[in-house]
């Protein structure tokens, strides 16, 4: 993904609400699958993070990996992912 569509896609990202916040119990399985699950409905999406504050650059990038996803940015404790939905008319994000 280039810079450029990073940005479009961070300047998208600023105008949406968080969906999902990852909480004590970490990167599970299930939660990695409403990740997926949120991915599939929206394309872009934030999730926060309520623990785990001080692992934050290692956990945004291994959700990234689990969930198929790209991640967008990182601002403080908001994780920004993207991932396009494969039939190109059903794609709600536009880069």
């Amino acid at each position: 993904m280039t810079t450029r569509q990073l940005s479009v896609l961070r300047s998208q990202a600023q105008r949406l609400d968080t969906l999902l916040k990852l909480g004590k119990n970490g990167i599970t399985d299930s939660f990695v699958q409403e990740v997926g699950t949120a991915l599939d409905q929206h394309e872009l999406i934030k999730v926060k993070l309520i623990d785990h504050k001080d692992q934050r650059r290692t956990l945004a990038p291994e959700l990234a990996t689990k969930s198929g996803s790209t991640l967008v940015t990182l601002i403080g404790n908001v994780i920004v992912l993207y991932r396009a939905n494969p039939d190109p008319t059903k794609r709600k994000v536009h880069i």
